[in-house]
């Protein structure tokens, strides 16, 4: 069974440990790279970012994308949905089928 963690400022992520998900607190993207990289390292299959910390560490949340795992997925963080994690999980499903299979318009 693999391990679930969750990256992001406290505020965003401390209800997660209710839920038997690892808190990674991390405060920028350069701390963040790295915690992915052990996190990585470490065999967990599942690491939430929060999508404020994801915009500061895009090439290295790129750099694990189209492996198996750990699947990277983001999530809104305090200050709210940027939108940015429902693209992401859109692309992933573009490239895995090779095209838009979502019924919703593209706004």
């Amino acid at each position: 069974m693999y391990k679930i963690a969750v990256m992001g400022d406290w505020d965003s992520i401390y209800g997660f440990a209710a839920l038997g998900l690892t808190p990674v607190v991390v405060t920028d993207g350069k701390q963040g790279t790295k915690k992915l990289q052990s996190l990585a390292e470490l065999g967990y299959g599942i690491i939430y970012i929060t999508e404020a910390l994801a915009a500061e560490m895009t090439k290295a949340i790129d750099a694990y994308r189209d492996q198996g795992l750990p699947a990277v997925i983001l999530i809104p963080g305090v200050t709210g949905n940027t939108g940015w994690g429902l693209r992401a999980v859109r692309q992933s499903i573009e490239r895995a089928v090779g095209s838009n299979i979502l019924l919703e318009s593209e706004s």
